[in-house]
């Protein structure tokens, strides 16, 4: 990675498993020498200090910004709007933004909004397709983001360089990148990431309702750990992620709801042979996809 220039200042802003494993990627990659870390929550960074996954917890935002080569926004897409505008007027012009959010239509809409001409131009936005159900810095991880995809949405007025630049990052970081317009990210991830994060706390919310959740939850196997994994990450993330993606996430809910009306009406007919028929296609098809992930 002798040919990507180093960043002399990354400015990292909410320093958690996201951010924290950016800033610790890079830097066990030597491409940046000071890290900044801006965050809510001063326990949160005292301990990214600490950890030595930033070497300065930002006064404000303006010093912060102030001659940064990029800035790494990582917070709960529910602040993006908030972000956007505080950074705004301290901005220089060739510092790089670029974003780590789950739903890119949004994210995008705020920097037409907030953002310069000139800022658009810098302004990458991102999705690493990677994390884990536990939050903030203590869970960052430098390879967390290792053979993982990130998906890199650019604004039809952002640079070229300042996209390529980002991607060279990311591949340090060991990731694979692709390009993919806001609109098409938004419909994947809704089906991919977002449905599955609902299905997992709302079977979690159902076992509690019932008569006895105690005996339910004492007797759940392995695979209802597996099937329930993701209903341990951050629920003000998770929140944020759902409506800013509602109206996509609606329609795969609809869809969804299609697909267990059909698995519902195959047994109330003790249909068997289309029931097993249904499940072998999903092993088939779940089988073909980690075949082609090996």
């Amino acid at each position: 990675m002798t040919n990507i220039a180093i960043l002399n200042k990354l400015v990292i802003i909410g320093v958690g498993l996201i951010g924290g494993s950016f800033a610790q990627a890079l830097r066990n990659a030597g491409l940046t020498k000071h890290i900044v870390g801006v965050g809510r929550s001063q326990q949160n960074m005292q301990c990214a200090i600490e950890l030595g996954v930033i070497d300065e917890i930002a006064n404000d935002i303006a010093s912060a910004l102030h001659n940064a080569d990029l800035v790494f926004l990582a917070m709960p897409v529910g602040q993006t709007r908030d972000i956007m505008e505080s950074i705004a007027p301290h901005l220089h012009a060739n510092t790089i933004v670029t974003d780590a959010g789950s739903t890119k239509q949004d994210v995008t809409a705020a920097a037409r909004h907030y953002l310069s001409m000139q800022s658009r131009h810098h302004f990458v936005p991102g999705h690493p397709i990677a994390g884990a159900e536990q939050s903030g810095v203590q869970a960052a991880q430098p390879d967390l983001y290792l053979n993982k995809h990130v998906i890199l949405t650019p604004l039809p007025e952002t640079s070229t360089d300042a996209v390529a630049r980002v991607e060279q990052l990311w591949q340090a970081c060991g990731a694979q990148v692709s390009l993919m317009p806001a609109d098409e990210h938004d419909q994947v991830l809704a089906a991919t990431s977002h449905l599955p994060h609902i299905l997992a706390f709302t079977l979690m919310n159902h076992l509690n309702s019932t008569n006895q959740p105690e005996n339910m939850l004492r007797f759940a196997g392995s695979g209802f750990r597996d099937f329930t994994r993701i209903a341990s990450s951050s629920p003000e993330m998770w929140r944020d992620i759902c409506l800013a993606n509602r109206e996509t996430l609606l329609a795969q809910i609809d869809a969804y709801q299609g697909e267990l009306n059909k698995l519902q009406e195959m047994l109330k007919r003790h249909d068997g042979g289309t029931l097993e028929q249904s499940f072998s296609q999903a092993r088939g098809i779940r089988e073909s996809w980690l075949k082609d992930k090996e």
